[in-house]
């Protein structure tokens, strides 16, 4: 402890100031502990509580050479623990911790406004991992606790309290410069800066398919999407949001493999047709939802031959477009043959119980329809269970399932309803999306959320072209008629213990303020976030902007801030007028103001009693009144008279004054 013994310099000995950039930098560093190495945070806890120690102290900061090994130490952690120096979570980490570093070296005011620097620009790197409400919410609180801080550099700085104070005038009057930016300054498709790859979220469907992969996704209470419809919504067992299409399997995991798009896929018999609108979430990758079957998107998207929208870049950040489907159809009925012939394709050598079962039904049986209809009635009959915890199976997967643990999820019925299908010489194939959505009854749109995930199955029929067969339906109604959640509440079993909290709550007041709060979310995303290019231009055109161009918003924007800096300006020379005449002053002027109106106006050399005995001559009614308030103004003003009564009393007769 010899080491620290000494006195810290007189520049830094404001504990007010050093404990203010401890929790500024606490602040803007607690969000990441959620999605950061656990060994960052506790190291970046370290060192803060560190500095705060050696404050209590009063002892001295530790030598450089010293905080030179613990940031080297730092640098190589992070370069073993991420293997790279680029990317999100690794310029975050840095930044973290060179920020509590540099509190440990803080000697000067300088270093103060470094730190404050700091603080603010990790204030914005909480918004690459969460633009929701709340981090918006606490963010300003954290720019709040910087505005606070920083204000303690000043010069005859004042208590916490006015500073506090201070602060909150301060951004009480960024507020309308604030929104003239955000409506007028020009959008750009895309972020400003090229982001690394980790910065964008990889969350819900996937393009493979293996036993388990939909239950554990399953579990998850994240939104995925939400749909608004033009109109009456679908029944809830019409609801089929189609994602990726898999055609290959290796006898465990089912596989997109390639995607024609050469041909146009083909529908006709349309029937029932629906308009509606999806926000869709982040999800890092190509594909679209849309429902079954869908026929166009406001948006650009490539619709391959398997009815699968895609873009050409990953979805990384909210997308919002308007989509038309046909919820009767029939589709691709006269198919390629490879395509025909891709769709019959099995790994050789695999479950070799489920092809013989295919092939005692192919013997029997005349047509294909008969051949999916016994199908359709095995999974009836026999004792299937629908399940989110479906035991392991072994290397030949599907006859597991169908002969030995019969407990699955919808995968499982998918994934094996497809196989004796093809075994059969029936072209099938799994589609994955997800199927119904809760409604919000306060917004009138549906939530689609990962708990939805489904997987189903699709044959080919002459005539009748692709045809979709949903074998979960079978064996768990419910699933496809209420949801996962009824399914599984209704099903008996343990599994509702492993359901999403609100997903088991019954609780109405706990669901409608889910459903208040998901509304205030949609909200939020619609018109903050989602104010891009397209509802720029279509707000400003509504406002009377008759040419949006980027030169006439640069416009807009500079005569709005000169406005805005011009009302500013008179309000704050209005406080310097009003600061340069004091409480009784003020009451004179308005006594003066209440003869004006009667006519008799004071000359700008009149003094107090001169202008009273005019004022007496003029009304000789009201002279004891005029008499009475100005020597009163006198005694205060002049005479040396002080104290809140006498003010009172002045302040009284000048309110009953009358001409």
């Amino acid at each position: 402890m010899r080491l620290f013994a000494k006195k810290i310099p007189p520049q830094v000995n404001d504990v007010r100031l050093i404990y203010g950039l401890l929790a500024c930098i606490l602040l803007v560093s607690a969000p990441h502990v959620a999605h950061l190495p656990p060994w960052v945070s506790l190291l970046c806890a370290t060192l803060l509580g560190w500095r705060a120690y050696l404050s209590y102290r009063s002892a001295t900061l530790p030598p450089r050479w010293l905080l030179l090994i613990v940031t080297l130490g730092s640098i190589g952690g992070i370069l073993v623990g991420f293997h790279t120096f680029f990317g999100r979570d690794v310029g975050v980490s840095l930044l973290i911790l060179l920020a509590a570093l540099k509190l440990l070296e803080l000697r000067t005011r300088r270093d103060a406004f470094v730190a404050i620097y700091l603080a603010c620009f990790i204030v914005i790197t909480n918004f690459l991992y969460s633009q929701s409400i709340v981090t918006a919410l606490f963010m300003l609180v954290t720019l709040l606790a910087i505005v606070t801080t920083w204000l303690q550099l000043q010069p005859g700085a004042p208590a916490l309290r006015p500073r506090l104070r201070i602060a909150v005038m301060l951004l009480l009057q960024a507020i309308p410069l604030m929104l003239v930016l955000f409506v007028l300054f020009p959008r750009v498709p895309g972020p400003l800066w090229g982001l690394p790859q980790d910065a964008y979220g990889r969350s819900g469907l996937d393009d493979k398919m293996s036993p388990g992969s939909l239950s554990q996704l399953s579990l998850s209470d994240a939104v995925a999407f939400r749909v608004t419809f033009n109109g009456a919504a679908p029944p809830h067992t019409q609801m089929y949001w189609r994602g990726p299409v898999l055609q290959e399997f290796d006898g465990r995991t089912w596989t997109q493999g390639w995607t024609t798009r050469a041909k146009q896929p083909q529908l006709d018999n349309l029937d029932k047709p629906v308009d509606y609108t999806v926000t869709l979430e982040p999800h890092n990758k190509t594909w679209l939802f849309a429902l079954e079957m869908p026929t166009r998107l406001s948006i650009p998207a490539m619709l391959g031959n398997d009815f699968q929208f895609q873009q050409r870049t990953a979805v990384t950040s909210r997308l919002r477009y308007t989509a038309h489907s046909q919820l009767g159809y029939r589709a691709n009925a006269e198919e390629e043959p490879r395509e025909l012939q891709r769709a019959l394709r099995l790994p050789p050598g695999r479950n070799p119980r489920t092809r013989q079962l295919a092939a005692e039904w192919r013997a029997s049986l005349h047509d294909d329809e008969a051949v999916l209809q016994a199908a359709l009635k095995y999974f009836n009959r026999e004792e299937f269970f629908y399940t989110l915890r479906p035991p392991l199976l072994g290397a030949h997967s599907v006859d597991d399932f169908l002969f030995d643990s019969r407990k699955g999820f919808c995968e499982h019925y998918a994934s094996s309803f497809v196989f004796l299908m093809r075994a059969a010489g029936i072209p099938a194939r799994v589609v994955t999306g997800y199927q119904g959505g809760e409604y919000n009854r306060l917004g009138n749109y549906y939530i689609v959320r990962q708990s939805d995930a489904h997987a189903w199955a699709e044959v080919w029929l002459r005539e009748r072209g692709w045809v979709r067969i949903d074998p979960t339906a079978t064996i768990a109604p419910l699933r496809v008629q209420n949801g996962l959640a009824a399914a599984i509440l209704n099903s008996g079993l343990a599994d509702s213990t492993v359901l999403p909290f609100m997903a088991r709550t019954q609780w109405s007041w706990l669901l409608g303020l889910r459903a208040n709060l998901d509304l205030m979310t949609n909200q939020w995303n619609q018109w903050v976030l989602g104010y891009d290019t397209e509802r720029q231009f279509a707000f400003l055109t509504h406002m009377g902007m008759e040419f949006v161009t980027w030169q006439n918003m640069a416009i807009g924007i500079m005569e709005w801030i000169a406005l805005l800096v011009g009302l500013y300006a008179l309000h704050m020379l209005r406080r310097v007028y009003v600061r340069d005449t004091d409480a009784a002053q003020r009451l004179y002027l308005k006594f003066c103001r209440k003869l004006a109106r009667a006519g008799i106006v004071r000359a700008a050399h009149e003094g107090a009693q001169d202008f009273a005995a005019r004022a007496a001559r003029i009304k000789p009614q009201s002279a004891p009144g005029i008499a009475d308030i100005t020597a009163r103004y006198v005694a205060l003003r002049y005479g040396g008279q002080t104290g809140k009564d006498a003010l009172a009393a002045l302040r009284r007769a000048i309110a009953t004054f009358k001409l």
